[in-house]
């Protein structure tokens, strides 16, 4: 592959060499390069701009995503004080503050304490026992249990009771806005590829309190307390998915399936009404729904990428990146160095802007056959422009070419096209199974509201219409037909055939040990290995 990439890499590191290299001052420099077009097919945002005139992306970005969004209604700046000011151990720049129009938590408070922390630091657990109390934690989202299980688990929840009820405030309001700033000064260059989301898995720890405390909850019979910790940790999940990166998405989906574990356990004990069953299954139902990831290619993803063009562009900002994406770190030849003299930037931005266009479209599409079979043909695409370039004599070939800046141009695109694409497909399939397991939340409750009025399961998932469920859900991954589905001695089990397609008898990857991919239920839950 070193081949492959060999003038695209050179190419970026060029300007980075360049710079460094040329002995000019700053300003006349400047003048050589001359100004981007703006508009929506080449920087897509118009401003703000920075000193050197650039677009400043931070700024775009978080004026986008904070449309809307008070310090009254963000979710964010309660779990902020939640978390303290130093959430990972760095300092959050001044200008996170800003935009959240909040002030920085004092340096003391109580704030979340992660179980490292917490049992090094205020009850001491011997190293020889973290692996088995690290195995225990992760069960405890899962099934119920009671202090005496695991008493430095029970220490740790309790220890975070001032946090978690700021988590219980925080998802109540409608809104959730994370800005993403770097350490740059007013007027100084955006980077936005080197933002970092310090709070973002520290949500994640917050959805393991919640659900390690509801099944504490559900061992000890307190079972409306539970279902309210359960129910704080899918907002949570909802309000994390729309922040504006893939990452926050991902992460939202990954705290919705905590609390669809945990919803498991709670249907296993609890002894529901059918009046209660109905009104958890609404509550879940009107649940804002899962941020559509479309939405993070087509604004968020797209001004990180355009912002890596007007980085490399504009010097050694990101030169080691640059060359880190595609593992190559080697001197320029005379082609490349010429190659990129000639190159169009213009064109390298609307490369970028067809594409991102292209994959929020397929992202976005509703029917999931359909979608995946245009995500294939992206991903066939893309190993196409991999393959195009792993010629030795591209280079010379796009010099040569009739209109070479506007080839050179494409070619600069593409290969950032091919570099910062996400697996998309893999993607998908995360959100796809989310959904998924929404609805089979919905037919869990519906089947338990059943069973409280006729004191047993349906025979089949259809008797729950019209009177449980207006609509049974079908199975996301198998072109909508219908779940599987079998009643049992003491319980039932259905599922959908997952990602895969193949009907793999309702094993999933939750089970213990782990199985196939299918996503369903089985109740009464299989007794849980001992740690």
């Amino acid at each position: 592959m070193k081949h492959a990439l060999a003038f695209l890499v050179g190419a970026l590191a060029l300007v980075c060499s360049a710079a460094a290299d040329d002995p000019e001052p700053k300003e006349k420099a400047k003048d050589k390069v001359p100004g981007l077009p703006l508009g929506r097919d080449t920087t897509f945002v118009i401003g703000p701009l920075d000193k050197n005139g650039d677009i400043d992306y931070e700024a775009a970005l978080n004026a986008e995503m904070s449309k809307g969004v008070t310090a009254a209604n963000n979710a964010n700046v309660l779990l902020i004080r939640a978390f303290g000011p130093k959430p990972e151990g760095a300092e959050l720049p001044p200008a996170y503050y800003r935009w959240l129009d909040c002030e920085r938590p004092p340096d003391n408070g109580d704030y979340l304490i992660d179980l490292y922390k917490y049992t090094t630091r205020v009850i001491p657990v011997p190293e020889s026992q973290r692996e088995a109390l690290y195995e225990f934690q992760s069960r405890a989202t899962k099934y119920p249990w009671v202090p005496k299980d695991c008493p430095p688990l029970a220490e740790w929840i309790k220890g975070n009771e001032k946090p978690l009820a700021l988590v219980h405030e925080a998802v109540k309001r409608d809104r959730y806005f994370n800005p993403l700033v770097t350490r740059k000064q007013d007027g100084e260059p955006s980077a936005l590829i080197g933002a970092l989301l310090p709070t973002v898995q520290k949500c994640r720890e917050f959805a393991s309190l919640l659900c390690g405390r509801a099944t504490l909850r559900i061992g000890e019979g307190k079972y409306d307390e539970a279902w309210a910790d359960i129910a704080a940790c899918f907002r949570l999940g909802r309000h994390i998915s729309y922040g504006g990166t893939l990452i926050e998405g991902l992460v939202g989906v990954a705290i919705n399936q905590i609390a669809a574990n945990a919803a498991f356990a709670y249907l296993d004990r609890a002894p529901l009404t059918a009046d209660q069953a109905r009104a958890r299954m609404k509550e879940l139902a009107d649940l804002r729904p899962l941020c559509p990831l479309a939405d993070k290619i087509g604004v968020c993803e797209r001004m990180m990428g355009l912002d890596v063009v007007q980085s490399a562009r504009r010097g050694p900002v990101n030169a080691a990146w640059l060359r880190e994406i595609v593992n190559e770190n080697r001197e320029l030849t005379d082609d490349e160095k010429k190659a990129l003299a000639t190159a169009e930037w213009a064109t390298v931005m609307q490369t970028l802007n067809k594409w991102y266009d292209r994959n929020a479209e397929v992202i976005g599409t509703k029917n999931r056959a359909a979608r995946m079979k245009a995500a294939d043909q992206v991903e066939a695409d893309l190993k196409k422009l991999k393959e195009g370039y792993a010629k030795p004599e591209a280079v010379k070939k796009m010099l040569e070419a009739k209109d070479a800046p506007r080839v050179i141009g494409k070619a600069l695109g593409e290969f950032l096209v091919v570099n910062l694409s996400p697996a998309y497909q893999k993607v998908m399939q995360a959100h796809d199974r989310a959904t998924q397991t929404d609805r089979t939340l919905q037919v869990a409750f519906a089947l338990a509201a059943h069973k409280a009025d006729t004191g047993k399961y349906p025979a089949k998932l259809e008797d729950l219409a019209p009177k449980y469920l207006k609509d049974v859900p079908t199975d996301l991954f198998l072109d909508d037909k219908p779940l599987a589905y079998k009643v049992r001695e003491k319980g039932y089990q259905f599922y959908s055939v997952g990602v895969n397609g193949k009907d793999d008898g309702g094993k999933t990857y939750g089970d213990d040990p782990p199985g196939s991919d299918d996503l369903g239920l089985s109740l009464p839950l299989a007794e849980p290995k001992k740690p």
